[in-house]
């Protein structure tokens, strides 16, 4: 055999199964046409997050005299400078897994990869030369790309996905983003605090669908602040791009109404990349437009093991590379348990930020759980106030009998940092007044982790 593991992309899921893979004495080799580092590093979540960053250091700038502070002369954001610094920030992220490779003795096959039986990798370079390497075990961990509606097929200009919203040669001075998930609801958020006019839109009741409610609730009021355009109920039936500005059709619960943009971002989710990859030829079972796999990410054909977006569970980097990491260390006989997707963070990273885990307050409800329900609003909280980030608050869901963690739901400044503390504690089965109990440092946001617990209880001291 050429190698003992050969892994079909270098996304999130990929870069750390190579990573996990050597360290476990393994041969390893890694199939990537691209950059290192996948979708994340170089056109998710780590540039976005810079877009996010330079749009809050403008915010900050904007509001200067609420801190006490004189600013002479305008304040405006350089877009051009702004997009340069995100793609300097994903470069750098980029060559730091170059770093890792080399540090680790990962080989990065560059080129496209399919299967070749379940024995095999075949790799099909920039030039279309073809050459099959053989492997002990396989994982597939090809990640997803934007998914596109018939009625809103991307053009890279007028109607757009992900990539070129965050390489756009201009600003835009209009924007309708369409689905108000966690990417539409980011770039929503970007260009709005820079100066564009967006709309956005959602084919659903509420923004964040997939948040608690209260959450949903408090993210558009902080988005109306912002003089942001929202469409619940929402859905696009048309898009003209035929003139100089875009013509979007909605329909909407009062009836049809015709928006001028000059860009249609949309936001609509994911579809994964399993085409041509040589599933089929391989005997790989798919299942609606993901693979198969077991608790350990074994597919239906032994050797070959599959991770990350293509295969159940939701599609978030951090869940990948769990994934990755357990797959890996079964294939090398180490005892692992299967990974809890019922404890799995999720973070959106607008202003304010929200960060989730376990089930919403409905969602408890309707499991049948008898529930004691905990919340403290950052009004509320010394450092919330003392850094001029009162919006939002934690609420935290607790089952009534034996006060176990059910759920956590945050939205605030800096929650994505905090969203920590409830995982660790769930997965130790750590309960309420455990929590109430274990001393938080003040003032810190992280209070109201307590505050929030102890709530639930009737033991609140600042509420």
């Amino acid at each position: 055999m050429d190698y003992d593991l050969i892994i079909i992309g270098s996304g999130p899921g990929g870069y750390v199964a190579a990573i996990r893979a050597s360290q476990l004495k393994m041969k390893v080799a890694v199939v990537e046409r691209a950059e290192l580092g996948g979708i994340c590093l170089n056109w998710g979540c780590i540039p976005t997050k810079s877009l996010l960053k330079s749009a809050q250091v403008f915010e900050y700038l904007t509001h200067a005299l609420d801190y006490g502070i004189t600013i002479a002369g305008e304040v405006k954001p350089d877009f051009n400078a702004i997009i340069k610094r995100s793609r300097n920030v994903a470069d750098g992220m980029s060559k730091g897994i170059q770093f890792l490779f080399k540090k680790n003795n990962i080989v990065h096959l560059k080129g496209y990869g399919r299967l070749a039986g379940n024995n095999a990798v075949e790799v099909v370079d920039s030039e279309g030369s073809k050459k099959s390497y053989s492997t002990k075990s396989i994982i597939l961990a090809t990640g997803a790309r934007s998914k596109e509606l018939p009625n809103l097929k991307h053009d890279g200009k007028k109607i757009i996905g992900y990539r070129e919203a965050m390489t756009l040669e201009k600003q835009p001075g209009s924007m309708v983003v369409v689905g108000s998930g966690a990417i539409g609801s980011e770039f929503a958020n970007f260009y709005q605090s820079i100066g564009t006019s967006v709309t956005l839109i959602e084919f659903l009741p509420r923004i964040v669908p997939n948040e608690d409610e209260e959450v949903s609730k408090q993210l558009e009021r902080s988005f109306k602040k912002m003089k942001m355009k929202i469409m619940t109920d929402s859905s696009v039936e048309s898009v003209d791009t035929s003139k100089e500005k875009c013509l979007v059709t909605i329909k909407t619960p009062k009836g049809q109404e015709v928006i001028e943009t000059d860009i249609v971002f949309s936001a609509i989710g994911v579809t994964t990349n399993i085409e041509d990859i040589g599933l089929e030829r391989a005997g790989v079972k798919t299942e609606k437009g993901k693979v198969v796999v077991d608790d350990f990410y074994r597919t239906s054909v032994p050797g070959i093991f599959a991770i990350g977006d293509i295969v159940h569970g939701p599609a978030l980097a951090h869940v990948a590379s769990a994934e990755g990491i357990i797959c890996v260390e079964k294939i090398a006989g180490v005892e692992v348990d299967p990974l809890d997707y019922k404890n799995i963070p999720s973070c959106t990273y607008t202003n304010p930020e929200i960060a989730s885990c376990g089930l919403t307050e409905t969602a408890a409800r309707e499991a049948g759980y008898d529930i004691k329900v905990g919340k403290f609003p950052f009004t509320a909280s010394g450092k919330a106030s003392a850094s001029g980030a009162k919006d939002g608050f934690v609420k935290l869901v607790f089952d009534a009998t034996y006060g176990e963690i059910l759920g956590a739901h945050m939205i605030g400044a800096n929650v994505t940092e905090m969203i920590a503390e409830i995982v660790v504690a769930r997965k130790l089965e750590t309960t309420a007044h455990e929590i109430i109990k274990a001393v938080h440092p003040h003032p810190t946001m992280s209070e109201a982790i307590m505050e929030a617990a102890a709530a639930a209880y009737g033991e609140v001291i600042h509420l």
